[in-house]
Order: structure tokens, then C-alpha cells, then sequence
């Protein structure tokens, strides 16, 4: 590969590898990312975008393309199966974020906008079809050997950022462990252009049925509803991938006449693991391939997008000596904790909330959402920690106590 020598690595053409790389060309500084895959991915993936997040994407001036191209969610619904219902507005925190609302819009459509972008810097380059096999480093460097459709090469710059996915081949040449567990059940995500506003009251773009038996999710995107739903460990991904099983699911939801229109579906594991660090010599871990977590809350692409605005800005100072390389050390004492602390415990949260069996335990989540639902202050804080506008918070007031 004849490339000249960048001064950042990338690995991974997702949302965080492509944020940091935009951060990086606007402040004149030489990156080089490098994707796998031959093309930018457009497989369903997240789909969430919070105003914590629309706020950071404001820096790049695209916040209202990707709005365009998705749909504004105001309103956050807990149901059940039998008519419960508390609505959480996003207006109560509109003192707070210059995006009171959620966006719901595929990432590819974000990862596109990112490329797009980068296009205009010639110091910024995305290399298709190169899969990192190796890490070394020295003192004052680091390097990656790559494999591509041309053969074999190697490529060195100074710092070098794995934002290549929950399978990340950085993270496993940097010999870190991934902690945590992966969830006995698996999540069945089927997408349907049914419109089930017409037949369930008040339905809002974001919505999360409890139910003991069996909850499921209801997102708006696109023209579609995407459902979730839990697949236990005795259900093959065959069996639940089937028409059958799908129909089943869907008619359980809603009993209408004849099958619902499937237009996508897929089976995955869930995950609640984090890296056991974030950062090894010049080479640091971001998003996925640092953290991952089930996606009740829409906090996994959104925490990874954090990752790189904070690691791409620091990093930025120490290339401009502004600031000393043992400042990068505040990337991983403020991210992990909030990967741990914060976005495992409400995801985990949100997860149990809606499964649990013992009627005490579902007794007393409804009576606290529907007291935060009542109450302004507490409506609140509520939103500002699901918006992830509190933890953004958290960070910035630990780093400047630093």
C-alpha cells in the first residue's frame, strides 16, 4: 500500500471510526481508516440517535441531514400488554440539548453523511478491503499489518484507534480481554410496514411493552416498525428466524386477519461486556470494540460516538502539543467507568424491567415510572440520564476537576 505515513490509524469505517476521522481533518491532522469490508455497511444496526449525541454531530454540521433523512421521536413510552401506559416527554429537558427529542434513523445513513465529508480533506483517507491482522509498537509509533485483495502490507503512524466492532481484531491483537457476559437469550428483531398506530391508541415512535411472558419493543424507522423480541436458548435462530415463529410473535402483539409483510429480520446475542482497558501504548479501544450492551435504551452506537469525540479532541491536543500524551489517560478513566456504571446499569436495568415475573418487582417499577412521569423535576432527570446528556456531564466535570 503506497500510502503516506498518517499521523492517526483507524481501524473500522463505522460511526466512531468516522467521527474521529472528521475530527481529526478538521484539525489538519493526517488520518487513515481502514474498513474490511469493501463497502461503507448498510445492514441494520442501531438506529437511535440521542440529543447528547445530535448536539456533538452539530460540531460537523450535519445534524439536520441526518434528521432529514430519519424522523424526531419527542415522546418515550413504558406499556403493557393490558393498557398501561406512562409517556416521558423530551421537552422537559429542551433548557438542556438544542435536540429536546430522539432520531430515529439508520447509522449507515450517518456513516454515509461522515464519509461524504471526509472527502473534501486530502489528509483523510478510507481504504477498503483492508482487514488489520497485526499490532506493533514502539516508543514513538505504531504499526498494522494489513490484508487486502492485492496481498499483504504495513502501514505506521503515531497513535492508532481499533473502532472495528464487537469482534474486534484490534482488541484481540492488543491481547484485552473483553469482561462481562452475553445474555442466555438472544434478540429477534423483524421489521414490518404494518401500522400499528391505527390499532394501538396513543402509540408513539418509541415504545417498550413489559410483559412476563414475553416484552417486545416498537420502533419507528423509515417507513417500517422494527420489533424486538426475546429468543430463548431452547429456540434455534432457524426456528426463530422462520415465518412461523415471526407470524406467531407479531399476531401476539396484534390478532389481524391474514400475515403481517416482513421486510427484514434478524437474530443476535446480547452482550453486557467490557474491555478490561481501553488503552495499551499508543492504540486505544472505541465503541464496540471496547463495550457492548443490549440495545434497550439505545445507548451502544451513541456511547461510542462519546468515545471518539472525547479521544479524537484529546488526541488532537497531544498531536498539537497543547497538552502532555499522559493526559490520553483521562480517555479511559472517564469512559470505562461510564460504560460500566452507567449504560450497563440502565441497560440491564431496562432489560429486567421489562421481563420480570414477581408481581412485587413489576408493581414497584410501575409506580415509580408513573411518579417520574408526573413529576417535571424528576421527568427530568429521568431524560437527562436516558439521553445520556448526564453522563456527558459526569465526564466533562471529572475532566475538568483533573
Amino acid at each position: 500500500m503506497n500510502t503516506p505515513r498518517p499521523n492517526i490509524l483507524i481501524a473500522g469505517a463505522g460511526p466512531v471510526g468516522l467521527v474521529a476521522a472528521n475530527i481529526f481533518a478538521d484539525a489538519g491532522i493526517s488520518v487513515a481508516v481502514f474498513e474490511s469490508d469493501a463497502e461503507l455497511p448498510t445492514t441494520l444496526r442501531a438506529s437511535t440517535f440521542q440529543p447528547s449525541t445530535l448536539d456533538l454531530l452539530d460540531r460537523f454540521n450535519i445534524s439536520e441531514k441526518l434528521i432529514a433523512l430519519g424522523l424526531k421521536a419527542p415522546r418515550l413510552q413504558y406499556r403493557d400488554r393490558q393498557g398501561w401506559m406512562v409517556e416521558l416527554n423530551f421537552g422537559s429537558i429542551r433548557e438542556d440539548t438544542s435536540h429536546p427529542y430522539r432520531v430515529q434513523c439508520e447509522q449507515y445513513k450517518l456513516t454515509k453523511l461522515l464519509a461524504d465529508r471526509l472527502q473534501q480533506f486530502p489528509h483523510a483517507q478510507i481504504h477498503f478491503s483492508s482487514q488489520v491482522t497485526e499490532v506493533s509498537q514502539t516508543s514513538d509509533s505504531v504499526s498494522i499489518s494489513l490484508k487486502g485483495p492485492t496481498g499483504s502490507s504495513q502501514i505506521t503512524g503515531d497513535w492508532l484507534i481499533g473502532a472495528d466492532g464487537g469482534r474486534s481484531l484490534i482488541r484481540d491483537a492488543l491481547g484485552i480481554k473483553l469482561g462481562g457476559f452475553t445474555w442466555p437469550e438472544r434478540f429477534l428483531v423483524a421489521s414490518t410496514p404494518f401500522d400499528f398506530p391505527s390499532v394501538i391508541p396513543n402509540l408513539c415512535e418509541v415504545s417498550y411493552f413489559a410483559d412476563p411472558e414475553e416484552w417486545f419493543f416498537l420502533l419507528y424507522v423509515s417507513g417500517l416498525w422494527r420489533v424486538m423480541l426475546p429468543i430463548g436458548s431452547h429456540e434455534n435462530d432457524t426456528e426463530a428466524l422462520s415465518d412461523a415463529s415471526i407470524q406467531k410473535r407479531l399476531q401476539r402483539i396484534y390478532a389481524k386477519s391474514g400475515d403481517y409483510e416482513i421486510k427484514h429480520r434478524t437474530v443476535y446475542n446480547v452482550h453486557q461486556r467490557v474491555a478490561e482497558r481501553y488503552r495499551d501504548g499508543r492504540a486505544f479501544l472505541a465503541g464496540d470494540a471496547a463495550h457492548l450492551n443490549n440495545p434497550l435504551g439505545g445507548m451502544g452506537m451513541n456511547g461510542g460516538i462519546h468515545d471518539a469525540f472525547l479521544l479524537a479532541d484529546l488526541l488532537v491536543k497531544v498531536q498539537k502539543g497543547e497538552i502532555p500524551p499522559s493526559i490520553l489517560d483521562h480517555y479511559e478513566s472517564q469512559r470505562r467507568p461510564i460504560a460500566l456504571e452507567y449504560v450497563n446499569t440502565i441497560t440491564i436495568a431496562n432489560k429486567n424491567n421489562l421481563e420480570t415475573k414477581d408481581p412485587v418487582e413489576q408493581k414497584i417499577w410501575r409506580k415509580k415510572m408513573m411518579e417520574i412521569a408526573a413529576d417535571p423535576s424528576l421527568a427530568r432527570e429521568y431524560l437527562l440520564k436516558v439521553s445520556m446528556i448526564a453522563s456527558l456531564r459526569k465526564q466533562e466535570q471529572a475532566i475538568y476537576a483533573s
